[in-house]
Formats: C-alpha cells, sequence, structure tokens
C-alpha cells in the first residue's frame, strides 16, 4: 500500500470504503453507499481495519469469499439489504452457497448453518448428530433428547425458600424470568445453585457463570433479607463483580490493576485500552491523544481530538458549540450546552458541581434543579433505562460510559499506595478505604493530583517497613507531610500525636543545643524542661493536645530568658551576680517581654539561680473601655436575624456577645456538649447546662444537624466538633474563628470584654464561674471592675418567682 493511501485510510477510513464500493457497484449512489458503510464499519479502529482489509484485497466485493473479516461479510450483506446488485454476497467457506447470516467456521472462514454446525455424540441416545445443548456434566444432547434433569424453577424455588422463607415461589420464579429467559439458561442457573448453595449467602464470587450475580440482585430488588450480595474476593469491598479473574468473579478496579502493565509510549502501569501496530500495549490516555485518532475540525481545520460531531462534521473542543444563555440551573448568562436529561441549557460551572440532593440528600453531581433545590441523576429522570452506569462500580448512573469520578479514584489511590503494583499493603487499607468513602471524590482526585501530595503517598506505598510516626519524620517536613499525616491519624492507620508538643520539643532542644555556655544551658534546661513543659504535660493530661496560645506562650517565655542571658553575657555578667543595679540598668533600655522576663527571674530566685531580685510587672487593671453595649445587642440582632450568613458564624458569634464564651472554648465545643432532651435544648459551657433561648437554640440544632466535616476525610473515632476545621480530627482554631468573626463585622476581644462587664453587673461570682465556664477568681474580679452587687440578685430571683 502506498504512503498516500495509508494516510488516506488512516484520516478517512469511509471514504476510501465508499469509493472501493462504487467502482463496483453502480445500482446505488455515493450517499447511499456512504449510509450503509458509517452504519456498518462502526468506530475508528474498525474502520480503519476493514479499509485497509478491502484495499489489500479488493476482489472479496466481487466473490464474497472467505477468510476475511466479520466486518466485511456485515458490508456485503447490508449493501445487499440496501438493494446492491453488483457487490456479491457473502459465500460460505464449505459448501459455497450464498449465505443471508454469519456463522464463524474458525481461522476466518464464514459458513451457512448446516456447516457450521458439527456432529457430536449425543449424551442421550449416543448417535452423532448435532447438539443443540448440553447436560450438568457438560456433554453434547442432540434435538431429540432434551435434558430434563428436574425443573430450574422447582430447583431454585426450593433451595432459595430454604434460605429465605419470606420469598414465595412466585416472587423466585419472576426473578429467574427477569434474569434468564431461555430454558437452557436456566437449568444452568439452577445447577450451579444445587451444586453449591452458598452462592446465594456471600459466595457469589465463585460463580461459574455470570447469571448468579444477575439472579442475586433481582432476588434482592423483590425484598429478600438472606440473600448476601458478594464482595470482591480482592478488595472485599461489595460491588458489582463483572470481569472473571483465576476462575473468580472481581470488581472492574482489580481485574484493571490485575492486568495492568507499563504503556509502551508514556511507562503508566495501567490497563491497556489497545494495542499499537507491533502489539505493544497503550493506555486510556495514550489512546485518546494518539495522533492517529485525531481529525481535522471542520469549524478551525486543525487536527485535533474530537469533541462532538455535527451535521457539518466533527468539531474539536475549542470549536464545540456552545451558545451564550441563561443557564437553567444557576440563572446566569455563560457559555452553555444543552443538557440531554433535562433539555435545559447549563453552563460549564454546573456541570462540575457535586452537591447534596434536595430530594433524595444523597451527595452526587448536580444533574437538574436549581442550586437551592439541586437534584442528583436519580431523581431527575427516574427512568433507569435512560442513564448508562458505570463500567467499573455499575453503580453511578451517567450519560457516558468512562468509570465514574468515585471509581477513578479508587483506582489512582491504588496506583500511589500499591507502589506500582496496585495491591495496597494492610497498613494503608484504612486510608485507601476511608480515601473511597468521601463524599466529594472530585476534590479528593484533584488534592492527591498535587505532585507534593502524589510523592508522599507512592513514598509510602514503596516503604515496606511498619508505618509509624517516626517513618513519617524522616521525610522532609512540610504542610503537605503534616496534612497526610493528620490523616493517616484520623483514620486510625497511625495512633495519635500532639503534634504541637512534638514540634515545641524539637525547637526547646535546637534552642538549648545552640548555648555555648554550660550553666546557662542546664538554667535553660530547668526551665523549659522542669517547669513549662512538666506543667503543660499535668494541665493537657492524656486526651488534650496542645494549643496554638499555649506553644506561643512557652516559646515566648524562654525567648525572654534567653534574651535575658544574652544581655547579662554582652555585660560580662552572670545570672549568679546579677544585682539590682544590674536589672534596673536593663529594665530601663528598650526590653521586649518585660513581663516573661520578670517570671524568668522569679523562677531564677526561687530555684536559687540568682540573688534576690525583683522585676516589676504590669498587673490587669480592670476591663478596658468602651463597652458599647447598645452595639452588643444590634450585632446579637443581626446574628439572629440575617440569613445570609452561615450557621456556624451566627452560633459562634452568639456565643461571644450573650455568654461572653472565649474563642479557644468556643472552637473545642462538641454535638455532646448539646443536650436535646425534653422540649429546651441545653449548652454546657461550664459545670451547669445553660438552657439556650429558642431563637438561639434552634440555631445551635441546625448547626448540630448540618454539621459537615471541614476535612476530606472524616476521623471516626474523633470528637464531633461543633466546629471542625481543615486539620483532620482538630476543631477550627481560635485565630482561624476570630478572623470568620471580624469577616462579619464583629470584634472578639471588644465584644467579650463587653458581654463579660454586663453579666458581671447582673450576675454574682460564682453563679458567673459555675455557668460560664470561667475561674473563681477571674469572676471576681469582673464583678469588682463592673462595681456588681451581688446581694441583689437574690431578691430578683424572687421577684421573678412570684411573677413569672
Amino acid at each position: 500500500m502506498s504512503t498516500a493511501l495509508d494516510d488516506e485510510v488512516v484520516d478517512n477510513p469511509i471514504e476510501v470504503i465508499v469509493d472501493l464500493v462504487s467502482t463496483i457497484e453502480r445500482g446505488l449512489d455515493a450517499d447511499r453507499i456512504r449510509q450503509v458503510v458509517t452504519a456498518v464499519a462502526g468506530g475508528r479502529a474498525k474502520r480503519r481495519r476493514l479499509a485497509r482489509f478491502l484495499v489489500e484485497n479488493p476482489h472479496v466485493l466481487t466473490s464474497g469469499a472467505s477468510p476475511a473479516p466479520r466486518s466485511a461479510g456485515e458490508l456485503l450483506l447490508a449493501l445487499r439489504a440496501a438493494g446492491a446488485r453488483d457487490v456479491a454476497a457473502p459465500a460460505c467457506g464449505g459448501c459455497g452457497r450464498q449465505l443471508r447470516s454469519l456463522r464463524s467456521l474458525g481461522g476466518g472462514l464464514w459458513g451457512c448453518s448446516p456447516c457450521s454446525v458439527r456432529p457430536q455424540v449425543c449424551g442421550g441416545c449416543g448417535k452423532s448428530r448435532p447438539a443443540v445443548t448440553r447436560d450438568r456434566h457438560g456433554r453434547p444432547r442432540c434435538d431429540s433428547c432434551p435434558d430434563t434433569d428436574g425443573d430450574p424453577i422447582e430447583t431454585l424455588t426450593r433451595i432459595v425458600s430454604t434460605i429465605d422463607p419470606e420469598l414465595s415461589a412466585d416472587t423466585i420464579a419472576s426473578a429467574l424470568q427477569r434474569t434468564l429467559v431461555h430454558p437452557g439458561g436456566q437449568r444452568r442457573l439452577a445447577w450451579a445453585i444445587e451444586a453449591n448453595p452458598a452462592l446465594l449467602t456471600g459466595a457469589g464470587a465463585d460463580a461459574p457463570t455470570p447469571a448468579v450475580l444477575r439472579f442475586i440482585t433481582e432476588l434482592l430488588a423483590a425484598g429478600a433479607t438472606n440473600i448476601v450480595r458478594p464482595a470482591c474476593p480482592r478488595c472485599g469491598h461489595v460491588k458489582a463483580l463483572p470481569a472473571q479473574l483465576a476462575e473468580r468473579r472481581v470488581c472492574r478496579a482489580c481485574y484493571a490493576q490485575a492486568v495492568a502493565v507499563a504503556c509502551s509510549r508514556c511507562g503508566d502501569v495501567r490497563e491497556p485500552a489497545t494495542r499499537d501496530a507491533n502489539g505493544a500495549p497503550l493506555c486510556a490516555k495514550c489512546l485518546t491523544s494518539d495522533p492517529i485518532n485525531a481529525e481535522e475540525c471542520s469549524a478551525c481545520g486543525r487536527r485535533r481530538p474530537v469533541a462532538i460531531r455535527t451535521p457539518e462534521g466533527p468539531r474539536c473542543s475549542t470549536c464545540r458549540i456552545r451558545h451564550v444563555t441563561a443557564c437553567g440551573i444557576c440563572g446566569r448568562r455563560a457559555q452553555c450546552e444543552t443538557s440531554r436529561a433535562t433539555g435545559q441549557p447549563w453552563c460549564t460551572r454546573c456541570k462540575q458541581r457535586w452537591i447534596r440532593c434536595s430530594a433524595c440528600r444523597v451527595v452526587g453531581p448536580l444533574r437538574g434543579g436549581t442550586l437551592k433545590a439541586p437534584l442528583c441523576a436519580r431523581c431527575v429522570n427516574p427512568d433507569p433505562d435512560f442513564w448508562v452506569r458505570c463500567p467499573s462500580c455499575q453503580q453511578t448512573w451517567q450519560l457516558n460510559t468512562r468509570p465514574c469520578q468515585r471509581c477513578t479514584l479508587d483506582q489512582r489511590a491504588r496506583e500511589l499506595l500499591g507502589g506500582g503494583t496496585g495491591q495496597v499493603r494492610a497498613a494503608l487499607a484504612p486510608l485507601h478505604k476511608a480515601l473511597q468513602d468521601v463524599q466529594r471524590p472530585d476534590i479528593v482526585m484533584l488534592w492527591i493530583s498535587r505532585p507534593q501530595v502524589s510523592a508522599i503517598l507512592t513514598e509510602l506505598g514503596l516503604d515496606s517497613r511498619r508505618l509509624t510516626h517516626e517513618v513519617l519524620d524522616e521525610l522532609p517536613a512540610s504542610k503537605t507531610l503534616a496534612h497526610i499525616r493528620s490523616a493517616l491519624v484520623a483514620t486510625g492507620t497511625l495512633p495519635g500525636r500532639d503534634e504541637r508538643l512534638m514540634k515545641l520539643e524539637h525547637w526547646i532542644a535546637t534552642a538549648l543545643a545552640s548555648r555555648q555556655d554550660r550553666d546557662q544551658r542546664r538554667i535553660l534546661h530547668g526551665y523549659a524542661i522542669w517547669h513549662h513543659l512538666r506543667r503543660l504535660r499535668q494541665r493537657l493530661g492524656t486526651a488534650a493536645h496542645t494549643t496554638r496560645n499555649q506553644e506561643l506562650s512557652i516559646r515566648g517565655h524562654l525567648i525572654a530568658a534567653i534574651n535575658f542571658l544574652d544581655w547579662l553575657t554582652e555585660h560580662n555578667l552572670s545570672l549568679a551576680g546579677c544585682t539590682q543595679l544590674d536589672l534596673d540598668r536593663w529594665a530601663s533600655g528598650q526590653v521586649t517581654y518585660r513581663d516573661q522576663t520578670a517570671h524568668f527571674i522569679r523562677w531564677a530566685v526561687t530555684h536559687r539561680h540568682a540573688a534576690s531580685l525583683a522585676l516589676p510587672t504590669t498587673g490587669w487593671a480592670g476591663p478596658r473601655g468602651p463597652h458599647d453595649i447598645d452595639k452588643r445587642w444590634d450585632d446579637a440582632r443581626r446574628l439572629l436575624r440575617d440569613d445570609n450568613l452561615t450557621t456556624r458564624d451566627r452560633v459562634a458569634g452568639l456565643l461571644l456577645l450573650l455568654y461572653a464564651q472565649h474563642l479557644s472554648t468556643i472552637s473545642r465545643l462538641t454535638t455532646e456538649d448539646v443536650d436535646t432532651q425534653g422540649d429546651s435544648v441545653a449548652l454546657r459551657l461550664g459545670a451547669v447546662p445553660i438552657v439556650l433561648p429558642e431563637p438561639v437554640g434552634d440555631l445551635v440544632l441546625d448547626l448540630v444537624n448540618d454539621r459537615r466535616p471541614g476535612t476530606l476525610i472524616d476521623a471516626p473515632n474523633a470528637p464531633r466538633w461543633l466546629f471542625p476545621g481543615r486539620r483532620h480530627g482538630h476543631p477550627i482554631s481560635a485565630g482561624q474563628l476570630r478572623q470568620r468573626l471580624i469577616t462579619i463585622g464583629i470584634q472578639p476581644t471588644r465584644a467579650r470584654s463587653t458581654a463579660l462587664f454586663t453579666l458581671a453587673t447582673q450576675l454574682p461570682a460564682a453563679i458567673l464561674a459555675r455557668m460560664l465556664g470561667i475561674h473563681i477568681q477571674v469572676a471576681v474580679r469582673w464583678q469588682r471592675a463592673s462595681a456588681g452587687d451581688w446581694m441583689t440578685y437574690a431578691a430578683d430571683v424572687s421577684l421573678r418567682k412570684q411573677h413569672p
């Protein structure tokens, strides 16, 4: 074949076939021939193979002889049915007569029915006759000796009724009829289940025929309770098992991993989508981007992959037809396409949205409705025949034949965590399962596609050692590594660890190691380790973790001590030889961390590292004003009424304005702190739960019911935080909560001072401390600062009881 003709076969295989047929057939015009060829020739690869064969063997069009591809015989039959007279009909490779249908004789030959059916020894009569069926032992049976070994309906009714007595005989018979119609297939199904009844109770992966799995699906749809859908024997997940591997039924993802090989072009280990002319495997990505599959765009004229076909010709993704109109879902004017599900225009942004369906409350891709009342695929069109199933899981309803995003995520995660083998080791199995069960697989897919994330996950998949925190510590420290570590802790792969405390200990060790003076290093070691860290561990106990403020406080105290010791070294002084005059001289200069330095000096004097020294500190001078009580109530009314604000911002702001709660306390509230027993809603802030007024209580209930994790993976064993943060298993930080409140116009420090000042004038210190969870000494100081008189409290309570 010449180079020009070979290029024509690749670019326009249909036109090549039409030209060959037109030179022979004079009874059909070129347009009619083109319609027949387009309907019969199939996809691009099949068209090219057929065109190349006819170019090399044009005599098949006039002789109808085989061996030849089946597509060539189908083309001859279609042309004859369309009225062709000069094109020959397919001829039987055995007897040579013309054919009206094709039957394979093997070796590329097609033949008639008598030539295709070879006589075999019948297992019933023993005569050599064409076999029409086989018995349960695989022996052939002729048409005169049908196999009557048991009625399949009676056999299956007896077995299924034993497993699930609630299913009636009619229900079982209907399920069998929906599964298989041909009696021979029903008998084979009954024989398989009769030989192994455990196929219906979980061992369906060992089914010799896929009809067993369809029968299980029909029984479950009919209301069976004891019938068990089988799990994949490789990954253990209950999903569709369309493939067979080593005589066992496996899911699509496990089959793809088992047959995965290195692509001959990109080198990725994937399931081969096809093979090139030399038989080398090609993955789906390389097949799509292969220049041989590109066509000339009818709009721009460039050779590019086809995105859509129009009556004018194929168009690339850049030139595909989009109209600027109002989106039928979000309402904004943008470039839209017509949705095949609703027939309305929808924009690219809505095509990529994931929502919680307003009808069934399932999280999935947006397919219809509006942004306020979004709908998933099942609720847009409940007709199961309208949608295409995902070829991997057979569960997702969609309009394309590609694997759904959840199955794509599963395959990609196995590639990363499996170290190139596709088999995830047991240590990383919890993380892999958590990635599979996320609500938003599209976001997780974007996350694991980042180079930093994929590199760390690949490193973990290749490392055969036992996964511990020490193994992760060997990797370069980064925010990505910290995020992956928190995900491993959230899924139970790694035990919990106080990361801030570990970071603080490492910083202290580095700071102490940098000190050249041995005495100073010993003093700082006692101050940091035996004073601050010991007190911090006693305060944390065994469950709590170090907060950001606690870490900054210890860092500030140690920096103050280091700065003071450096000043002493610069002036040729030691801590033991420092006098009050030297200390006053230090205090008279430009100093930082004055209060922290005073704390270090008091500690040094107590532990006899220094002489009797004293450095005055600044005490609490009372609440700082101004206290704008009117603004406090205006902000509270706005939070109660403004539905445009998020529920968690409204609840956090109200707890700050009404109950003077510190942001760190608000951020660590859990759903267990909310008591919904009875008609009222109570919140535990201190020792005594506070009954919330109705508007605030309703908002807290909405926050509990609509609570969503702020991370990709929700930690199953972590506390159910009311305000979840972006770290797996941790609440939102006080700093992030502060920034959110500032964004909506609330100054947290001033608002809390105003609220606490107001409450201190109305409640006794003991009740204030018990209800709000603050220290009694703090409550007393606030009451004194606000000049509150608790003697009038009892009288107010008595009046409330007399006049409710």
